[in-house]
């Protein structure tokens, strides 16, 4: 399938990264992009045994540029972001490349996302659109269009992600995803699901679960939704954000867990560095 490149972006992932590999066809060119991990060699393993190609990152560039990274790297009409935690159901590019010739007004596509348990995991909502634009959870049932897609698996047309230059680099991570999908859908066309086409993928498990691992991502969580809610002007952007950080904070939950405190009070200090950024007129840590 020489219409599709797999690229997945992997951090310390080795661990999780064969299910990934195994579960794609064998016509399939798949590259990992290793962003600046500690088992490099490990994952450059596995890439030569299960045929993939490896682009190393020397450091941790983010997600979204990690993305853009292996993008660059391929010149095939779809791409297909997939998270490293995640494994395709044997039909499942066959499907989507499917949908997309019934659907050539879209732009992207999610395919159906199913938790480890089976459990359907539907993306239908988004903290940069108003209420008005979510989803109700019985629309997962059906095909349909989307407000938002889930970064867990994204197939997009080459010529849509190229138009709107890919995945905005100055989110290091979290909200990427949406705020790509909402530049796909205003340019380029609409999004869709594809229930027919279906992904598993293990939620958080692309990376160790550990306090100082749950309070770096949170940093760039209330970081980077400050940014996005800016960029796309939504309203109050940094007092929502804010409130959200301290309604956490009072929870008892933070109390009894070590973690949470950790997130939480990360999530805290990324919202408010964000103001801070913004009010002084500085550069993002990350370029």
């Amino acid at each position: 399938m020489s219409r599709v490149t797999v690229i997945t972006v992997a951090y310390n992932s080795s661990k999780i990264l064969p299910g990934l590999l195994a579960s794609l066809p064998e016509d399939v060119r798949c590259i990992v992009v290793d962003n600046g991990s500690a088992d490099t060699d490990a994952t450059r393993r596995l890439a030569e045994t299960h045929g993939a190609e490896l682009v190393v990152s020397e450091t941790n560039i983010g997600f979204g540029r990690g993305c853009n990274l292996g993008a660059a790297h391929s010149n095939s009409e779809f791409l297909f972001f997939v998270n490293p935690d995640a494994s395709l159901a044997p039909d499942a590019i066959q499907v989507l490349l499917a949908a997309a010739e019934a659907h050539l007004e879209a732009s992207a596509f999610n395919p159906r996302l199913r938790e480890g348990d089976g459990r359907l995991a539907f993306k239908r909502r988004s903290k940069l659109l108003p209420k008005s634009h979510w989803l109700p959870r019985s629309a997962a049932e059906a095909d349909c269009e989307l407000p938002v897609l889930s970064g867990a698996a994204i197939f997009v047309r080459r010529a849509a992600f190229e138009t709107i230059g890919g995945f905005d680099p100055k989110i290091f991570l979290f909200h990427e995803d949406d705020d790509l999908s909402l530049r796909l859908a205003r340019d380029c066309g609409p999004l869709r699901l594809v229930t027919g086409a279906e992904v598993t993928h293990l939620f958080g498990e692309s990376t160790v679960r550990s306090p100082r691992t749950a309070a770096l991502k949170a940093w760039y969580m209330g970081q980077s939704r400050v940014y996005a809610a800016r960029k796309h002007a939504l309203p109050g952007a940094y007092a929502r954000a804010l409130s959200d950080a301290l309604l956490q904070l009072s929870s008892p939950l933070t109390l009894l867990s070590k973690r949470k405190r950790a997130k939480h009070w990360a999530y805290l200090r990324g919202v408010l560095a964000a103001y801070q950024q913004n009010t002084a007129n500085l550069p993002l840590p990350w370029g």
